[in-house]
């Protein structure tokens, strides 16, 4: 069954309030290889200007698929998880995510559309600070594989 396309628009509540912390950045940064100081050292981040410890810019997608669990898990989208695979991800930074944040995240939908029988979902999270100020705007696309037809 097709996804519903008039989902289109729908945003789902705001998540809590996601805490950065330290240590989740440097994990983040040593998963990655990425020996930058600024994601493990409170002085080189600060002696690049910034009040904290910053994260990778892929970071984001550590919070930002559990938001996004919301609209996976909506039974009136009838999205098929089993079938989907991740075709494209995107972050567009407002600033750098810094150790301390608190972060909300508001998915929504930004488009659905058919091609070749299967469905194309594309959903843009926006985080936001305590303040309510942009921090990252993410989107994501899933593929949702036709079901096989058995003969």
């Amino acid at each position: 069954m097709p996804l519903d396309s008039s989902f289109v628009g729908r945003s789902y509540p705001p998540t809590p309030a996601y805490e950065v912390g330290r240590e989740k950045i440097r994990e983040f940064a040593v998963a990655l290889g990425d020996d930058n100081p600024a994601y493990r050292d409170q002085a080189a981040a600060r002696a690049l200007g910034h009040p904290d410890v910053i994260a990778p810019p892929t970071f984001a997608i550590a919070f930002t698929w559990p938001a996004s669990q919301q609209l996976v898990h909506d039974p009136e989208l009838g999205l098929d998880f089993g079938r989907a695979v991740h075709g494209d991800q995107k972050f567009a930074y407002h600033r750098p995510i810094h150790a301390g944040d608190r972060l909300r995240s508001t998915v929504i939908v930004e488009n659905i559309r058919a091609v070749a029988g299967n469905d194309i979902i594309t959903t843009r999270i926006e985080v936001t600070d305590e303040a309510g100020e942009p921090v990252v705007t993410t989107w994501s696309t899933l593929v949702v594989r036709a079901a096989e037809v058995s003969g």
